[in-house]
């Protein structure tokens, strides 16, 4: 074999195609981990909260839902924000390798600081980070970490593969 080749197989060509596939991939399995991390560890134990994605899911429905329709659409919208927001990971990732530093970790603080600690206070769809309790800081930083690690290192595995 060259070494063009091996060259080639070390360091395959930019492909937007390939990152957002890659980042997709990373996506699912970051939503994934990050469904279980928020299980285990709960940022709002308290039944009665309501979670951000369910209040902007009666937003966009324009009226209050019933618990289970409330549930499928909040599912709804975590599973299509962490779906696009893998895909333009794994977009920025191919073309700014920096963007997957620390294996994710990095992508998983800036998404929190992008959501829950800027756009959903701004929005009123959370309480500003200085009025939520140290459970549910650590909580979302915790899932948020486990969603870039996951969505990094599937996005890396596929993305070795295409």
């Amino acid at each position: 074999m060259s070494n063009d080749a091996v060259d080639h197989a070390a360091h395959p060509a930019l492909s937007l195609a390939r990152g957002l596939l890659a980042g997709l991939a990373g996506g699912v399995a970051g939503t994934i981990a990050m469904t279980f991390a928020e299980r285990m560890f709960p940022p709002r134990p308290d039944e009665d909260k309501q979670e951000p994605s369910e209040f902007v899911a009666e937003k966009i429905a324009g009226h209050e839902l019933s618990s289970e329709t409330r549930g499928i659409a909040a599912e709804g919208i975590q599973w299509g924000l962490g779906l696009a927001a893998g895909a333009v990971y794994g977009v920025l990732a191919e073309y700014y390798p920096a963007a997957a530093s620390k294996d994710g970790a990095s992508f998983g603080i800036a998404m929190e600081a992008l959501t829950h600690e800027t756009a959903l206070p701004a929005l009123g769809l959370l309480r500003p980070k200085e009025d939520q309790s140290i459970r549910e800081r650590a909580s979302e930083m915790t899932a948020f970490v486990v969603y870039g690690i996951a969505t990094e290192s599937v996005r890396r595995f596929v993305r070795s593969r295409l």
